[in-house]
């Protein structure tokens, strides 16, 4: 640099801004104006650039490309208290509370690597679309057909009073059920009713107290959806063909043979996600047949000599009985709740984008359907037949019985093929969770998934087996309440219980009281409707014919 300060220098004029000058010290020798001089050891540095895509990244301060080789002090020393030497590499950029959700759920998640293997949880790129398709195939179908039953026993006031409670009740357990699918302390998900019924009550206490219910209810379902789709085809044989038709139909048992073997066909769809197509066209086929059967039935003239008067037994604990019966056939309308957890697995869910909010819009949707179609059905269904509807297939029964001959060939044609069609969609939705349990036993024991030949084995070993059971139960209706009875807990007692117990309300508070009541009294009338339709069954037992469906 030469002399750093010459006594007959040049003035130099201080630059502003400069990141290294300093301040020009003025003398007094008038002769002269000389700088106050620079440190020999500061040698100008090049200017520091970075990329655009930098300017704004938490990492700036600690890039290889921004940071000096050695540490440059402060210009302004302050007097603190010493920091702790650790580098700062091994500091995290992103501080969260110790007790936060999200910290607690990065410890304690455990993802189950068998959930990839089986068919519930082996996809999740579901959406709301998706979940309305799904409840609303698993929500509405053959089971709103039997409605117009417990109106014959309970008559207008009662019926209508215990269907919108029924489906007010279930709503609220429903929603319940959407909120409790992931645990925002631990980050789990239950992605199965009974996971989540064994953190709530211990593994024993729930499978003695939700397995056998959960069973129930998928192959129940499907055993009664096998005789609808044998019966129904049989009728849409007999309908197309005509009444001059020569050619010789099957019998009943072929018919329910026919429509297993389709279940099983269409049942090797791998997963719940990949049966989305299907839950959407058995929604639709649902939805019309529906509409259509309570507006023709109630655009025709009444039958001559019908009345309303409830019906009832000669003996009061047989009129005791039979209103529990019907109150379990409303009870058995309203099913799909052991979907809820399985349904909502198949969604991608994160802490910005939870699972729960696409779930409750597609639920939110696919129940308004519901019910506008299970009201007007019920309502309708009861006001144009009254007390003449048949307890053995419910408002499908009357509608052929009564109108076949002022309806068209092609509306009843129409009518049980699309009955056909969904319930072929509804078995696959609730045979998924069989399906699912069978694969789960193989793969915890081989720790593998299971081969698409055993796959297609298991599934065919269940869904004949659920055509023996069709074959030997002779009536839906006469089973309707003992299957509402047994199923009644899982749609609207338990979800009560483990929302008291995971989300803790304020003891003796509204919710507290709001919960612990419907819970109790969804216990005692799940046991009272089993007692009545054990007691309908016994009582009709002569009528019955095991092992001859019709």
């Amino acid at each position: 640099m030469g002399e750093a300060v010459g006594a007959k220098s040049t003035p130099v004029t201080p630059r502003p801004g400069g990141a290294y000058s300093t301040p020009v010290t003025p003398r007094p020798d008038g002769n002269s104006t000389p700088v106050t001089p620079r440190p020999a050891s500061a040698s100008p540095r090049p200017p520091i650039s970075a990329p655009p895509s930098q300017f704004h990244s938490p990492s700036l301060s600690r890039s290889p490309l921004l940071t000096p080789d050695h540490i440059v002090p402060s210009k302004t020393p302050r007097s603190s208290t010493p920091r702790n030497a650790t580098p700062r590499i091994r500091t995290p950029r992103f501080i969260t509370p110790l007790g936060s959700p999200l910290r607690r759920a990065l410890q304690l998640t455990k993802l189950d690597p068998q959930d990839a293997w089986l068919p519930i949880t082996e996809s999740r790129n579901g959406n709301a679309w998706y979940a309305a398709f799904h409840c609303l195939c698993s929500g509405i179908g053959f089971q709103a057909l039997v409605l117009p039953v417990a109106f014959t026993v309970l008559g207008w006031a009662w019926g209508i009073i215990a269907l919108t409670a029924a489906f007010a009740w279930q709503l609220y357990t429903f929603y319940i059920l959407v909120q409790l699918h992931e645990n925002t302390e631990t980050g789990i998900r239950y992605s199965r009713y009974l996971q989540i019924m064994s953190a709530n009550f211990g593994e024993k206490k729930a499978k003695w107290l939700g397995l056998f219910p959960i069973l129930y209810l998928s192959i129940g379902t499907c055993v009664a959806l096998n005789i609808i789709g044998g019966s129904t085809s049989k009728l849409f044989f007999q309908t197309v063909c005509g009444q001059s038709c020569t050619v010789k139909t099957l019998t009943p048992v072929e018919w329910y043979l026919v429509f297993a073997s389709a279940a099983v066909l269409l049942s090797q769809l791998p997963n719940l996600n990949s049966i989305a197509g299907v839950s959407l066209i058995g929604s639709i086929t649902a939805v019309v047949y529906c509409t259509i059967m309570w507006m023709v039935s109630v655009n025709k003239d009444r039958l001559p000599g019908i009345t309303y008067k409830p019906v009832r037994g000669a003996k009061e604990i047989d009129r005791f009985f039979e209103v529990l019966n019907a109150l379990g056939i409303i009870a058995f309308a309203f099913r799909g709740h052991n979907l809820v957890l399985e349904i909502q697995a198949t969604m991608p869910s994160s802490e910005k984008h939870p699972s729960r909010v696409p779930m409750w819009k597609g639920a939110k949707a696919a129940y308004a359907v519901i019910a506008a179609c299970l009201f007007p059905l019920a309502i309708g269904g009861f006001w144009a037949y009254g007390q003449r509807i048949p307890k053995n297939g419910g408002l499908q029964s009357a509608f052929y019985t009564y109108r076949r001959n002022d309806t068209s060939q092609f509306i009843m044609g129409l009518v049980s093929l699309l009955i056909i069609i969904n319930a072929l969609s509804s078995f696959q939705i609730y045979a998924m969770p069989m399906f699912d349990e069978l694969e789960s036993i193989f793969t915890k024991r081989m720790k593998k998934p299971c081969q698409w030949w055993l796959r297609v084995i298991l599934r065919a070993v269940f869904g004949y087996g659920v055509f023996f059971l069709a074959i030997a139960i002779p009536s839906i209706g006469s089973v309707g309440g003992l299957v509402g009875g047994i199923s009644l807990p899982v749609t609207l007692a338990y979800p009560c219980f483990m929302w008291v117990r995971m989300k803790k309300p304020k003891k003796y508070g509204k919710m507290w009281y709001l919960n612990w009541t419907l819970g109790i009294t969804g216990l005692i009338l799940s046991v009272l409707f089993m007692a009545a339709g054990v007691f309908v069954i016994k009582e009709n037992d002569s009528k019955f014919e095991w092992f001859k469906p019709k």
